[in-house]
């Protein structure tokens, strides 16, 4: 008999016990006494039986399965992040299912739903910003769910990020210290609450503060076209220092920056915030804020373990440290 085609039934017929029985040995149940136990356990090991795990989650009401929930599966940034969470996901023995809402014609909830659906353990929801049919959704769920990478208006749902305000501002100072005071922050959606609660504040105090002018906010600056095509309205304001949010973004702008003749770092610097691994790669390389991906995924995964187990979190929120790794992108380096 092929260990594939042993079931549930083949063992406990050779080991003269119920299927309940061996559903028990199967899920730890303690209520088995142990020479039954025993001789359950001697037929495993020799037809070869391996448990099917959708069977097992119905008589533990576990399934051992973690809903992962990714805008974009192509994105560096999330892809770091994730393999961190699974990492972590098979050291506690468990398995991830991969939802993405990227170009979905359903509405991110019915997403969100069809993962649940599944009778997942836990969600870890990994996005720039979540939303509000997102929040609404997992409120209804008694799912635990963690944030990774993720900043929210609302504080109810467990995170793990880095302390944005701080990294910005030191990459600002960086830009003013190498004599660059036309300064522009370059953002995805300034709405987005990491945006809106984080780097902006951050970048609108860092001006006033060192009275700066011609410093601007533009948003709205997604893929690699959009840094390109940003660059001459950049130069017309005369901008010679930029934090820029998302990586491919950097290289449009700064590939757009060489190709009018700018001199990167002497006439514009730039830093990124993702650090990913575009930003080494490039010519010159990018400074960048240097986030520490695999950790706040493998930190996510672990505060939902916790919470998966009922242990609890004595930290909701968990700010992890960053780097500003200096390149060739800005003169101090």
């Amino acid at each position: 008999m092929n260990k594939q085609d042993v079931t549930i039934y083949d063992v406990a017929r050779e080991a003269k016990v119920s299927m309940a029985t061996v559903s028990r040995v199967v899920n730890g149940n303690n209520n088995v006494r142990k020479e039954t136990r025993d001789r359950v356990m001697e037929v495993i090991k020799r037809l070869h039986y391996q448990p099917n795990a959708v069977a097992q989650g119905l008589a533990s009401k576990r399934t051992t399965t973690v809903g992962l929930i990714v805008p974009d599966l192509t994105n560096l940034y999330f892809a770091e992040l994730s393999k961190g969470i699974d990492d972590i996901a098979v050291l506690y023995k468990y398995n991830i299912i991969i939802s993405s809402v990227e170009n979905r014609l359903m509405k991110e909830d019915a997403v969100i739903q069809g993962l649940l659906n599944k009778q997942v353990d836990g969600v870890i929801y990994m996005s720039n910003k979540l939303s509000e049919e997102a929040a609404e959704a997992f409120k209804r769920t008694d799912t635990p769910v963690v944030l990774a990478g993720t900043v929210s208006d609302n504080l109810e749902f467990p995170s793990a990020n880095i302390d944005y305000k701080k990294a910005d501002t030191e990459a600002l100072n960086l830009l003013l210290n190498d004599g660059k005071k036309k300064l522009a922050l370059i953002v995805g959606d300034k709405e987005a609450p990491i945006n809106r609660n984080h780097r902006i504040p951050a970048f609108e105090k860092f001006v006033a503060d060192n009275e700066l002018e011609g410093c601007v906010i533009f948003d709205n600056i997604k893929d690699y076209s959009d840094g390109y095509n940003l660059y001459p309205e950049l130069a017309k304001k005369g901008i010679n220092g930029a934090i820029i949010t998302k990586d491919v973004s950097s290289v449009g702008l700064l590939n757009s920056a060489l190709d009018r003749g700018a001199k990167v770092p002497e006439d514009f610097e730039i830093v990124t915030a993702s650090a990913t691994q575009i930003a080494s790669v490039v010519r010159p390389a990018l400074t960048t804020i240097k986030q520490p991906l695999y950790d706040l995924g493998a930190v996510a995964m672990r505060m939902l373990t916790k919470l998966m187990n009922d242990e609890g979190l004595e930290d909701k929120h968990i700010v992890l440290p960053y780097e500003l790794i200096k390149k060739q992108s800005t003169l101090n380096k």
